[in-house]
């Protein structure tokens, strides 16, 4: 029986008007994905400390399939707790201009989109602090362009609602460090038998290095990959002035020591160097577990 009545007439309608059919229908798609991000967790996370996030249950979720047991550890740390160079290390490492863009380092979009298309394949991620954040929070590791779409709506308000201060503290804490192990405190601990108020610049670069690739490389292995990103880490805290070279050619974390300011609001306040061009992501060629 063929269709009548305002049924006809819509088929009609969409034959017509295929192309707007298409645009509607991707933009009511688009719409409801954007619907779905969780407004009201994003405006919380000013005042609370979660204690899972979408990667955690997507770790544990493959392992059940793997039928491989799981146990997630995690320790928050305030970020008043952690020495200067733990911070700097992570900051030059995964993004050296955090402080001073709104969420996107464009530069680092435009350098991975023309790398990528030269080589046909995901090969460098240009993700900031923030947009790694919203993803380990709330997404998923899925590289599709509805999840990017809400990974930057999200890093937009978290932006918007939170300080510099706070999204690193939600970072460096629940960032994932290996296989179970969230964020720095568990890592500190798992790697090193220490707290990570007490980590060295030896150490700190370590973990910074492995950031991109947790569950594929150990900060505490002497792996070319590790020292070859440690070193990068290095060269570029001392660029910018976060530590001194000795003579010796060894480095030395004196200066972050005299001048690591008392209170959390001053705990990640950027050193004040000379002038120098923003250091970007370090390249790294294998695929990224949290970086991209």
């Amino acid at each position: 029986m063929p269709p009548v009545g305002p049924l006809r007439g819509a088929l009609h309608w969409v034959r017509a008007h295929k192309l707007k059919t298409v645009v509607f229908l991707l933009g009511a798609f688009l719409l409801f994905e954007i619907l779905t991000i969780p407004f009201a967790s994003i405006m919380a996370l000013q005042s609370i400390n979660p204690r899972e996030t979408a990667l955690m249950r997507q770790r544990v979720d493959e392992a059940e399939d793997e039928e491989k047991p799981l146990k997630i550890v995690q320790t928050w740390i305030p970020i008043s707790r952690l020495p200067r160079h733990v911070l700097d290390a992570i900051v030059v490492a995964e993004d050296g201009t955090f402080y001073e863009h709104g969420g996107f380092d464009w530069y680092e979009v435009q350098e991975s989109l023309e790398r990528n298309l030269e080589e046909g394949r995901v090969a460098r991620g240009g993700s900031t602090i923030t947009q790694q954040l919203a993803k380990n929070l709330f997404l998923s590791t899925s590289k599709d362009p509805v999840r990017k779409l809400k990974e930057a709506v999200i890093t937009v308000l978290m932006e918007g609602r939170l300080s510099k201060q706070r999204i690193l503290e939600l970072y460096v804490n629940l960032i994932e460090w290996g296989r179970g192990i969230f964020g720095i405190e568990a890592a500190a601990r798992t790697y090193f038998g220490k707290s990570a108020a007490a980590l060295s610049l030896e150490e700190a670069t370590r973990l910074a290095a492995v950031i991109p690739s947790p569950l594929r490389h150990r900060p505490d292995a002497n792996s070319r990959y590790v020292l070859r990103r440690k070193a990068i880490v290095l060269n570029r805290m001392a660029a910018r002035r976060q530590i001194i070279t000795t003579t010796t050619g060894e480095e030395d974390t004196s200066r972050s020591r005299q001048q690591s300011p008392q209170g959390e609001d001053s705990a990640i306040a950027p050193l004040q160097p000379a002038p120098l061009e923003p250091a970007p992501l370090i390249p790294d060629t294998s695929a990224t577990d949290q970086g991209s």
